[in-house]
């Protein structure tokens, strides 16, 4: 069992890396760390989030820290909200007002019957004892509904359709959105170092 520490406090982030890892791995989190202070999201890209926070929390607990930052591109806002996706709509906001400021400036430029073209982008960041072991990126690329739909995942799964299927990320079963997503693809393509780390690379 290879136990990893996930530097959020977002448990549906934690729930949705667990199912994707597997049995073979358990996933903790910072919700039983307080004292991890809350880390700014200051970098300029996806990448350098994920790598500033595994880095902070990997010099303050040991283990493997796994750390993320990821957010949706929409090709009509010109890549917004990008990775200010988690403040979109406000430091405060529930998802559902996220979503209605993304859907609310679609219609403001007038892309609403446009394809509206759109990925979802996640960079994994690993690390240890303030040593950055790698980063590891995915993306899903799809468009935004007219409006949401669905009540699983959370963030803006319920407006995101991927490319190949017409339901919504929030329709998805976990099981299949697990399996196409950019979380998905990214954890995937660092599951391999992880196992590597564990048993003596």
């Amino acid at each position: 069992m290879i136990e990893v520490l996930l530097a959020t406090r977002n448990a549906h982030k934690t729930l949705e890396v667990q199912q994707i890892l597997g049995p073979d791995f358990v996933v903790r989190d910072l919700l039983m760390c307080p004292q991890i202070a809350h880390i700014h999201e200051s970098g300029a890209s996806f990448e350098e989030n994920a790598t500033l926070k595994a880095l902070a929390v990997s010099r303050k607990l040991p283990g493997l820290i796994l750390a993320d930052d990821s957010g949706l591109e929409v090709d009509a806002l010109a890549g917004a909200p990008g990775i200010y996706s988690a403040r979109y709509a406000g430091a405060n906001a529930t998802e559902e007002e996220k979503i209605g400021k993304l859907l609310h400036e679609l219609a403001r430029i007038g892309a609403t019957d446009t394809p509206r073209g759109a990925r979802f982008r996640c960079v994994v960041a690993l690390a240890r004892e303030g040593k950055l072991l790698g980063t590891f990126e995915g993306v899903v690329e799809g468009r935004i509904a007219n409006d949401p739909r669905g009540n699983r995942g959370f963030g803006y799964d319920p407006v995101f359709i991927p490319e190949g299927v017409e339901q919504t990320f929030a329709e998805l079963p976990a099981e299949v959105k697990n399996a196409i997503s950019h979380r998905a693809k990214a954890i995937r393509a660092l599951t391999d170092r992880l196992r590597r780390l564990e048993f003596g690379d």
